[in-house]
């Protein structure tokens, strides 16, 4: 491989698996019946006069597979992150016992469970999109380089290896996907 090409693979493979990192995590958000913890990421409470995420004013945990359990650092701060857990309308009811919040995750009807297979498969395109545009930007360095007096050989074969890192990503995408869809699905 030409040693004007090999940086712009190894950029490429840095770029694919960022995408494939950011399209697990936006995965791991899509709840799937059962209490995470990272359900509540997207969560901010209004604590000491700041918009604070939760995780910087309590610990998130599980005591079972349909329970989450808030634990605030400061007791007086239980009200403010409970209207954080309203207002951000996951549709969770928080309840509280002066010390901790705990959220029952409700069970997912088959209607919701097909709305979050959807959003799994939205998530997934777009992902794919982001690949395809992050080939096409390759492709133009690549090209670049052919008028800075880079054989046209060299040329298609940093071509072709952008392309064979693109259908590998967009190949772990899918079966990410699938795993995802699955485990949405099973009741």
């Amino acid at each position: 491989m030409n040693e004007l090409i090999k940086p712009l693979v190894d950029g490429m493979n840095a770029a694919m698996e960022k995408c494939l990192s950011h399209t697990e995590h936006e995965f791991s958000r899509i709840r799937a019946g059962k209490a995470t913890p990272n359900m509540l990421d997207m969560v901010h409470a209004e604590v000491y006069g700041m918009n604070m995420p939760l995780n910087q004013v309590a610990t998130v945990s599980t005591s079972d597979a349909r329970t989450l359990v808030i634990t605030p650092f400061d007791k007086t701060s239980i009200g403010p992150i409970e209207r954080g857990i309203t207002d951000a309308n996951l549709g969770f009811n928080p309840t509280n016992d002066g010390h901790v919040i705990r959220i029952l995750v409700p069970a997912l009807t088959e209607d919701r469970r097909r709305d979050l297979v959807k959003n799994v498969k939205a998530a997934a395109e777009h992902a794919r999109v982001t690949i395809r545009n992050e080939r096409k930007d390759y492709n133009e360095r690549i090209r670049k380089l052919k008028a800075d007096g880079m054989s046209e050989d060299d040329m298609k074969g940093g071509e072709e290896k952008i392309q064979q890192i693109t259908n590998a990503t967009i190949a772990k995408v899918d079966s990410v996907m699938a795993a995802k869809e699955k485990d949405i699905m099973t009741v």
